[in-house]
């Protein structure tokens, strides 16, 4: 009887340790954490990724919990390891965001701002339309599906209960951090080049004609012409995003590695 209850203990243990590591991942994640998505959607989807996952890993646990505060003390190692992921995968959403900022303080946009549910505040409507089309494209490239093996693969090389805090993981972020925004700037590159060029065009009109109300003339001239640009390079901002995902998560794999 002894044994039965130690045995329902550690299985019970392992089965929380695991709910962390997948609840917290689903809990920054953009696509996963956001708020369009039911909160009972995603409870059953981490119960159910969870009755997958225990039964692999009930022989693999060295070091069970014993007690509350061992728990505790396995479970926040367990946290952090969903949280680097999915701030990760974050982290690089982030840069359409930036990009659609860039291109709204530029074009005089940058008033126009929405609720933003997914990332919990407002941005430009820019920001809005380039994280629709990367989300798409997120989703028709099954980088859902990439995400979520990247989770099963921390299993694999880290049961439950491994998990701790690392230098790298914090070296990883910081170093997402500055590709994030250097995607940001090359999303934006386009329409930043079209406004450039046409500010200077106005400014040389301004010149030859001073009579013409070009401070009147620019909104609408900026505002055609970041459309424009915006609608012919809106492929590449994806494509970009496209081949950026892979080294993303590899980078974070390579971190949560060297623990």
């Amino acid at each position: 009887m002894q044994w039965s209850i130690e045995q329902y203990l550690t299985h019970l243990g392992t089965f929380g340790l695991v709910l962390v590591r997948i609840s917290t991942l689903m809990a920054i994640a953009p696509l996963f954490g956001t708020f369009e998505v039911p909160p009972r959607v995603r409870a059953l989807l981490m119960l159910a990724m969870c009755l997958l996952i225990v039964p692999l890993q009930a022989g693999r646990v060295t070091h069970p919990p014993d007690s509350l505060a061992g728990f505790l003390v396995l479970a926040g190692g367990e946290a952090l390891i969903g949280i680097t992921l999915g701030l990760g995968i974050r982290i690089l959403f982030s840069s359409m965001q930036v990009a659609g900022q860039i291109i709204s303080q530029m074009s005089g946009l940058q008033l126009a701002d929405v609720f933003s549910p997914g990332f919990s505040t407002s941005m430009p409507l820019f920001s809005h339309l380039l994280l629709g089309v990367t989300t798409a494209m997120f989703l028709l490239i099954g980088g859902h599906r990439r995400v979520m093996e990247a989770l099963l693969d921390t299993f694999v090389w880290m049961p439950a209960g491994e998990g701790r805090f690392s230098q790298s993981a914090v070296e990883a972020t910081t170093s997402l951090l500055a590709q994030s925004f250097e995607l940001g700037v090359r999303a934006a590159a386009p329409a930043m080049v079209a406004l450039l060029l046409s500010t200077l065009i106005l400014g040389l009109i301004s010149r030859t004609l001073p009579q013409l109300n070009v401070m009147a003339l620019g909104f609408g001239i900026n505002s055609v012409v970041v459309l424009i640009a915006l609608g012919l390079s809106l492929g590449g901002a994806c494509w970009i995003f496209q081949d950026q995902l892979e080294p993303t998560l590899e980078t974070v794999l390579a971190a949560l590695k060297a623990q």
